[in-house]
């Protein structure tokens, strides 16, 4: 699984494939952004490999280097979708506080929806 994490299929009878995982993992974050529109702020719990495929798909990055990504239990990641791309905020953090990480209702009237030339430029989410 560690070479080639795409083609994994998870033991069993109906044993669920990473790529299928994956799939389903990004697919149902497709459809939440869809709920909650473009201000929308939400929370998904989940396993590790859930988690990662999530994140390497908002980096860009293929399944089969999913495995790069650490994701450590009760951690938090936080991707933030435009309509343009995800950003990717914080990755397997687990001692910041969240609080700043809901936009003020001046910043949700004023989001640009892409990135800063040059970084964040200490923007919050």
């Amino acid at each position: 699984m560690q070479g080639q994490p795409s083609a994994a299929v998870f033991p069993g009878e109906n044993g669920e494939s990473i790529r299928e995982m994956a799939h389903r993992a990004i697919s149902s974050v497709h459809h939440w952004n869809e709920q909650f529109g473009p201000d929308g702020l939400y929370v998904m719990v989940s396993h590790g490999d859930v988690i990662k495929a999530i994140v390497s798909n908002a980096l860009g990055t293929h399944l089969d280097l999913y495995q790069r990504v650490q994701i450590d239990p009760c951690s938090v990641s936080v991707i933030q979708y435009t309509p343009s791309r995800p950003f990717a905020i914080h990755v397997n953090d687990t001692g910041s506080d969240l609080s700043r990480l809901i936009p003020s209702k001046k910043s949700r009237r004023t989001r640009k929806g892409d990135a800063v030339i040059g970084g964040g430029a200490g923007q919050e989410a």
